[in-house]
């Protein structure tokens, strides 16, 4: 007998809390648990290899906590270890669990915003590196020419609690004038990681009122109902009592204080091994 249990959601550190936040909103009766690999974070300047391994221990350890559904909250690990985690580990550990990403819910919804047909990607050196955005992109709309722009302050920033500062604006401007002169004729901008939801006030300040900037929090939450609907074999396995559970492989009083800068609530995590 199958035993429902909560919906996974896993980031290298803390940006994936803000897509946690608005499952939160979409679900609140599904119970549900977050693992940050604070220790080992940052994921967005390690290889391929490493990501995938570190990713892919996350995944054995979370569906060992009876989680049938893992969201991978975290552009690198979507970018860099899902495919092969579907289709290599999955087949293998248990085929009827699922494993999903934030890029692909992400640049469905191109086709029907943009305008110009012109569109950037705002995100980690890795994120960027990784072109998972393009080649994605580019299989769903392939008249969509793409632009993308590597921001790797801005992660520090939010981290840091300096995301309303003057180095913020600094950073922020310099980086969206860069995008811009490379592509003017953008007219949707994709904020390619889980951190930038924060920076959104100051994002705003410097990008033109007819450029449309896509957050991935809500879209996720709207894939995820979308994909429930179709897959109730799937729903049936998730329990629902409201619990939400936090885990980190670093200090808890250290992520839960920078934790509650993306929830805007206290939590009290549980320390999770980063070997696993």
């Amino acid at each position: 007998m199958i035993h429902p249990g909560p919906v996974a959601v896993f980031d290298s550190g803390y940006g994936g809390l803000t897509i946690l936040k608005d499952l939160m909103k979409a679900f609140p009766d599904f119970d549900f648990i977050y693992f940050g690999d604070n220790a080992r974070a940052p994921y967005g300047n390690r290889s391929f290899e490493v990501v995938y391994e570190y990713t892919r221990e996350a995944v054995h350890t979370l569906f060992n906590m009876n989680a049938h559904l893992i969201i991978l909250a975290c552009n690198t690990a979507s970018a860099k270890a899902l495919r092969t985690i579907q289709q290599v580990d999955l087949p293998r550990i248990d085929p009827s669990r699922r494993v999903l990403g934030v890029i692909r819910p992400s640049v469905e919804q191109l086709g029907a915003l943009t305008k110009t047909g012109h569109v950037a990607i705002l995100g980690t050196s890795g994120t960027i590196a990784s072109n998972s955005y393009p080649i994605e992109i580019n299989k769903l709309f392939p008249h969509i020419k793409v632009e993308q722009e590597a921001c790797p302050m801005w992660v520090s920033l939010v981290e840091n609690n300096e995301y309303q500062s003057e180095g913020a604006h600094f950073f922020v401007k310099k980086n969206l004038e860069n995008l811009f002169n490379k592509a003017p004729k953008t007219d949707t901008l994709i904020l390619g990681c889980t951190h930038y939801p924060l920076l959104m006030p100051v994002i705003k300040q410097h990008v033109p009122e007819s450029v449309r900037i896509i957050s991935q929090g809500p879209i996720v939450a709207d894939s995820l109902k979308d994909y429930l609907d179709r897959h109730p074999e799937m729903a049936a396995k998730i329990s629902r009592s409201g619990t939400r559970t936090f885990y980190t492989s670093e200090y808890p009083s250290r992520f839960n204080e920078t934790a509650s800068i993306f929830l805007g609530n206290d939590i009290d995590a549980i320390h999770l091994d980063a070997n696993l």
